[in-house]
């Protein structure tokens, strides 16, 4: 895997302590791999950091993508052409690349994204 893209559902998971996405994210760790954050799937999660202790901590030793306006208007394309509606599913979707791994609540959104753009990703669900 070439790196290990987290959504909104992993980070909901980490959040809440979920041991297989605790296990997945330091497994990526140790075996060398970036693990990455949409900076939409951040502003969609991040809420409340003074009380939200947990998700920083799951949130340690991953970088954060950037969300450009060319990023935005792929993101509107691949919604127009799947016929799904959540701009963040279609953030992860535009950050990823082929041989990436995404971590979500959403397989079947996450899917059909990165189906429409043409990418083999492997999708782990949460």
């Amino acid at each position: 895997m070439a790196r290990l893209i987290l959504d909104a559902g992993a980070l909901i998971a980490g959040e809440a302590r979920d041991r297989r996405a605790w296990g997945i994210k330091r497994d990526a760790h140790m075996r060398g791999v970036d693990v990455v954050v949409p900076a939409p799937v951040l502003a969609q999660l991040l809420r409340q950091p003074a009380v939200q202790a947990q998700l920083a901590r799951f949130l340690a030793g991953t970088s954060t993508l950037p969300f450009t306006e060319e990023s935005a208007r792929r993101a509107g394309l691949l919604l127009a052409s799947t016929g799904t509606r959540d701009v963040v599913d279609a953030s992860v979707a535009v950050a990823a690349r082929d041989g990436d791994a995404v971590v979500t609540s959403d397989r079947d959104d996450i899917r059909a994204l990165t189906d429409a753009a043409g990418l083999s990703v492997v999708v782990i669900p949460v």
